[in-house]
């Protein structure tokens, strides 16, 4: 039989019959997916361009209110405010998941490791907040071990700013950027660094030139993974944060709660969504060019090796 005759007719029933099975298996996925992220979505957006209702909730008019409210000064200091934060936050927090990520793909105890990396989610993340408060309040086990070694005279206040928000949400996200980093250099082939120490690269130079574009995929997921929380943190900056470190997720809470100006929240969550739904982009788009590469790099590799034979 040759390759241009067509497959026979059972095997195109079976291959249609697998088909129509998993069409019928991702139904109940489908099915949750439409009422418990579509849906809400939906409503939120439906819910910023209506109008604020007297006493709460919305009038189901049309109006773009919530957006020109937007537009208001203070909001869009608010809003740098947040950004200045999530940036600096998520640098810091792939700055460190880095070297960890590097250490725990290059180690022989990489179980032992990704326990330990694992062990903060079995908290709620509430009682690691409250630790934090514990440690750096007045009367905490910083400035407890700052008196006695005589560093300081009086109390130094560490909560309630930004950089204690900053510190927190390190910590709190830290993981999330460790795991992807941590996946996509244990995939890595390091022959490649060797071949660059080869071609008289430094050991820097072939880190920073080889190895960050080969983990490109696990970095970039790590990225979205950090700032998309921190952007729209709302327990961090409530419980250490003081005046100057409100965020986006508190004014969205307070326009719920206290304001109930609801048009106004669901516009500001639609900025949020916006921001992970571009980032969720960027990873696919990553993802798919780098997919594309490998593809392009085996053929040539296949073709090479044919030509040899």
């Amino acid at each position: 039989m040759t390759n241009t005759e067509s497959k026979p007719p059972a095997a195109g029933f079976r291959q249609s019959k697998h088909i129509s099975h998993g069409a019928f298996y991702a139904w109940p996925m489908g099915i949750w997916f439409i009422i418990f992220f579509i849906a809400p979505l939906i409503i939120i957006m439906v819910y910023s361009f209506m109008k604020k209702g007297l006493y709460g909730g919305v009038e189901p008019h049309f109006s773009l209110n919530a957006y020109r409210q937007m537009c208001n000064p203070k909001y869009g200091i608010l809003v740098i405010r947040t950004l200045r934060i999530a940036v600096i936050s998520t640098a810091v927090t792939i700055l460190l998941a880095l070297p960890c990520g590097y250490a725990m793909a290059r180690s022989k105890h990489q179980t032992l490791l990704l326990f330990l990396i694992i062990i903060p989610f079995w908290t709620n993340s509430l009682i690691r907040i409250f630790a934090w408060m514990s440690i750096l309040n007045n009367d905490g086990l910083v400035n407890q071990l700052l008196l006695r070694l005589h560093i300081t005279k009086n109390y130094i206040q560490f909560l309630y700013n930004q950089g204690t928000v900053i510190l927190v949400s390190i910590y709190m996200y830290l993981p999330y950027a460790i795991l992807p980093i941590f996946t996509s250099v244990d995939r890595f082939d390091f022959s490649l660094l060797e071949a660059a120490r080869d071609l008289g690269a430094t050991k820097s130079q072939s880190m920073f030139f080889v190895l960050i574009p080969g983990i490109k995929s696990g970095l970039l997921t790590a990225i979205v993974f950090t700032f998309i929380p921190i952007f729209g943190s709302y327990t961090v900056p409530l419980l250490v944060g003081g005046k100057d470190s409100y965020m986006l997720g508190n004014i969205i809470v307070d326009q719920v709660q206290k304001t109930r100006n609801w048009p106004l929240s669901a516009a500001f969550s639609m900025v949020i969504t916006l921001v992970s739904v571009i980032g969720i982009i960027w990873i696919m788009s990553a993802n798919s060019h780098e997919a594309k590469l490998k593809k392009v790099s085996t053929k040539e590799e296949n073709y090479v090796t044919g030509e040899q034979k």
